[in-house]
C-alpha cells in the first residue's frame, strides 16, 4: 500500500506559478507510475502529468510546455511545476501512484489550485 500526501496548492493570479509536491510513504525508485490528475467542478478527473517507470513522462496536451513533472527518489516525492497558470487550470489536483503495472491505484486527498485575478 502507498500513502500519498500532497502540498503546494493555493490561489495564484493568471500567469503565475505554483509547485505541487506529492510525498509517498514508501520508496518510489521502482514504482510503476506516479503523477497528477485534476478535477474541476462539474468535470471528470483528467490526467495532468505522469512519470512511468521513472524515465518516461506523459502530459495532457493542455499543459504541455507549461507544466513539468519531476521526481526525487531520495525524498520519495514527485513534483509538478506549473507555470503560466490560467483560470482553466483551476481544479483539485490529486496525486496518483501505482506500484505495479497491473496493481492497484492509490490516491492522495488532493490539493486545491485556484487561478484567479
Amino acid at each position: 500500500q502507498v500513502q500519498l500526501v500532497e502540498s503546494g496548492g493555493g490561489l495564484v493570479q493568471p500567469g503565475g506559478s505554483l509547485r505541487l509536491s506529492c510525498a509517498a510513504s514508501r520508496s518510489i525508485f521502482n514504482i510503476y507510475k506516479m503523477g497528477w490528475y485534476r478535477q474541476a467542478p462539474g468535470k471528470e478527473r483528467e490526467l495532468v502529468a505522469i512519470i512511468i517507470r521513472g524515465d518516461s513522462s506523459i502530459y495532457a496536451d493542455s499543459v504541455k510546455g507549461r507544466f513539468t513533472i519531476s521526481r526525487d527518489t531520495a525524498k520519495n516525492t514527485v513534483y509538478l511545476q506549473m507555470n503560466s497558470l490560467q483560470p482553466e487550470d483551476t481544479a483539485v489536483y490529486v496525486c496518483n501512484a501505482r506500484a505495479l503495472a497491473y496493481g492497484n491505484d492509490y490516491w492522495g486527498q488532493g490539493t486545491q489550485v485556484t487561478v484567479s485575478s
